[in-house]
């Protein structure tokens, strides 16, 4: 599933955060793991320093992943690292085409979230430019929700029922079986929301609409459940251990209820569901979970064909740079 890994840092510790998940999804993989540090088109004088760095980090993760082997046995890691010179969130992008990366991973916010990179703005740019999944992992996050801190891991997959929202199972199936035999568990969850009653100022007609409300709300959660144990059954047929929840409400607010509530590990999500069009499109849910919740969340996007790459190209420099 991952060959090779990107991890953009800026330099702080809170970017850093990133770093204990690059290790545990490293060390399961046998992957490449990437480092990319972007100092800025006038830091010249200082680009000795931004090589230190990085080269400092990647030799530091070299060695802590060669004691994790020695101790587990598990894959051996390679580990690069890079520095380029420009935008934060346009060398991010060029980098990653250019390497053939298959996974960005990083922080939401760095250097306190105020300096030239402030992270949440350029991983907002990467997500609505970058043709791969993204790992986006808040800054300041506890130790021991970290990645390479689970015992009992709970990865948590929203889905709304369409071909696009299950392009993130195989993503969940490579997670969760790399944790061996560590009781991983899947939790799949479906939100069924409330019929939309006409105002009170409507013409009186002879539906009763609570009784219609209600039909529809039980209509809806048993087509779901249904739906539900179909993607359960084809996990559990894998391996995994899955099991599944339907919830009734608004589903970015449900979802970041329980993931809080359950304290799951991560969020596996699509940036679009429903033909993507419709309300589980990035920008929607997807955007209210990535901000309003806590829990490390791996964005999914549908494949590009290769009629859009070019809008993509031509999209990317039309933005103001970050």
């Amino acid at each position: 599933m991952y060959q090779r890994v990107l991890l953009p840092l800026d330099g702080s510790e809170l970017a850093e955060v990133a770093l204990s998940y690059a290790k545990g999804i490293a060390s399961r993989f046998g992957l490449e793991l990437l480092l990319l540090h972007v100092a800025g088109k006038g830091e010249a004088e200082s680009l000795p320093l931004h090589r230190a760095y990085i080269d400092q980090t990647s030799e530091r993760l070299r060695k802590e992943m060669a004691e994790v082997q020695a101790k587990t046995g598990g894959h051996a890691v390679v580990v690069k690292g890079e520095v380029a010179v420009g935008y934060p969130a346009d060398e991010i992008l060029r980098y990653a085409a250019e390497k053939d990366v298959d996974l960005i991973l990083m922080a939401t916010h760095g250097r306190s979230g105020v300096s030239r990179w402030v992270l949440g703005s350029v991983a907002d740019k990467i997500l609505r430019l970058a043709a791969l999944p993204v790992l986006l992992v808040r800054a300041g996050m506890p130790k021991d929700t970290a990645y390479e801190k689970w015992s009992s891991p709970r990865i948590l997959v929203p889905l709304d029922g369409s071909e696009l929202a299950e392009l993130v199972l195989p993503h969940v199936e490579a997670l969760a079986s790399t944790q061996g035999g560590a009781g991983a568990e899947v939790v799949l969850i479906g939100i069924c929301e409330p019929l939309v009653l006409p105002p009170v100022t409507a013409p009186e007609t002879s539906v009763n609409w609570g009784i219609a409300a209600q039909e529809f709300m039980e209509k809806s959660k048993k087509s779901t459940e249904a739906y539900l144990a179909r993607v359960q059954r084809g996990l559990t047929d894998a391996g995994l251990k899955v099991s599944f929840e339907v919830l009734e409400g608004d589903p970015a607010t449900e979802i970041i209820e329980y993931a809080g509530k359950r304290q799951v590990n991560l969020i596996v999500m699509a940036t679009h569901g429903r033909s993507g069009i419709g309300r589980w499109a990035y920008g929607s849910v997807a955007q209210k979970v990535l901000h309003g919740g806590s829990s490390p969340i791996l964005l999914v996007r549908p494949p590009l064909s290769p009629s859009i790459t070019p809008k993509i190209v031509a999209a990317i420099r039309s933005l103001p740079p970050i």
